[in-house]
């Protein structure tokens, strides 16, 4: 098998959809030996900032020199983002044998209950990170939690960063409802870490602690003015990444008598923390300075207008926005068109795209006076707005990770890669 064979056959498990059950994953696992048993993991949920929770553990805990493992999803360009040990990525060679392995399992399924994507790849990340002997997992879900793949571990942590509107289709159109499939991460006895402000969200993993005998914390804003995040210029923009840092924190403090870490530690992680995509300013060879950043929901909207209104107040932006159409596309363009005099709206590359002309009536609604183009694709944007002193591309991870690529901010990959981060509901 080549490599480009091997994401030739992930691809193809998007046919399989995307579902929610552990039943497939929990098989997988034991056929491949039940590598979540030799590892510890931090387990981490929630609505907004849980990449950015799992990319500051990972910092903290390599910078106190334990080998890291770490999962996320979804990737900006390559596949191996999701799967890194000590921040390196899993090189081809090991995906491609990953997925030779792997596929030798699939036989003992059914056509009927054959594993999707996601089952597959999270049993590839749990026998990379056991053979890699990593010390700790960061361990971020991809859906909810409760039904998640990644929850057949038993966590030395379980972490809820907040609780906010998202995947209402799978989750639940209620805040108690979502809060209810996050805290299905917690486990008896483990503890709980949460920055949920929300009353009737909070209450949801509240009792779910309780029921389960799990010390809960709960991190507030007050938390982000306390040492030594009082005193840590973090790399990551945004007063919600100071909150994400301060769940981060807590975290550490909290399994501080299995994995010890010193203050010194905790300071250098976090002031060396990167995570691509996530507000990142970028200037180009012809002094264009660009603000990238993948909000993808109201939340996530709400937190870059207040970045663009404190950090760049005296400046309009040309937006260029892409989302994806099963996102809350009218919360988010009311949100961030007034920001920008200039916006110019394209396709995400993906079979869920939101059509621009659509968002093009939002926008307009949401600021009159705005011109507003439809563009064919991001490239087309990016031409058309080659001359804006100030970009800000946004709307959705897929389409900043395109954007990455454009901008070649990210070393370039078969656009197939991307395209793994593609699924839709199991038929």
């Amino acid at each position: 098998m080549t490599y480009a064979e091997a994401i030739r056959f992930l691809y193809d498990l998007r046919w399989f959809g995307a579902k929610l059950g552990l039943e497939n994953t929990f098989k997988l696992a034991a056929l491949a030996g039940n590598p979540q048993e030799q590892l510890r993991f931090i387990h981490v949920a929630g609505t907004n900032g849980k990449g950015s929770v799992c990319a500051m553990l990972e910092s903290i805990y390599r910078t106190a020199g334990l080998r890291v493992g770490l999962f996320t999803s979804p990737h900006l360009v390559a596949f191996g983002e999701r799967i890194q040990v000590n921040r390196h990525l899993i090189d081809e060679e090991e995906v491609t044998r990953l997925v030779s392995e792997v596929q030798a399992l699939l036989g003992a399924f059914p056509a009927s209950a054959h594993p999707t994507f996601f089952e597959v790849v999270t049993v590839m990340a749990l026998r990379y990170f056991a053979e890699q002997q990593c010390n700790l997992v960061i361990w971020e879900t991809g859906l909810g939690g409760r039904l998640d793949a990644t929850n057949i571990v038993i966590p030395l942590a379980s972490v809820i960063t907040n609780i906010q509107f998202d995947h209402e289709k799978w989750l639940g159109p209620t805040l108690a409802e979502i809060a209810f499939e996050k805290a299905g991460i917690i486990k008896p006895g483990i503890p709980v870490i949460t920055a949920t402000d929300q009353r009737t969200a909070l209450q949801v993993i509240a009792e779910t602690a309780k029921r389960h005998g799990s010390p809960l914390i709960v991190v507030t804003r007050l938390d982000t003015a306390r040492p030594p995040l009082d005193a840590i210029a973090l790399p990551l923009r945004g007063e919600h990444q100071r909150l994400n840092a301060a769940v981060t924190l807590a975290t550490v403090r909290t399994l501080a008598p299995e994995l010890p870490v010193t203050e010194e530690a905790m300071v250098t992680g976090l002031s060396q923390v990167d995570w691509p995509g996530r507000l990142q300013l970028e200037t180009t060879v012809s002094g264009q300075s660009v603000l990238l950043d993948g909000a993808h929901n109201p939340a996530g909207a709400e937190s870059l207008r207040a970045v663009l209104q404190t950090c760049f107040p005296t400046v309009k932006p040309t937006l260029i926005l892409g989302i994806l159409r099963d996102k809350d596309c009218e919360a988010i363009c009311q949100i961030l068109a007034p920001l920008a005099n200039h916006i110019c709206l394209a396709p995400v590359a993906s079979d869920r795209t939101a059509v621009p002309e659509e968002l093009k009536s939002l926008c307009r609604k949401a600021h009159p006076e705005a011109q507003v183009a439809v563009c064919s694709g991001l490239a087309e944007a990016l031409t058309l707005a080659a001359d804006a002193p100030f970009l800000v591309i946004t709307g959705s991870l897929h389409f900043v990770g395109e954007a990455m690529e454009l901008l070649r901010l990210l070393p370039g990959k078969a656009a197939e890669e991307r395209s793994l981060n593609e699924w839709k509901a199991a038929p």
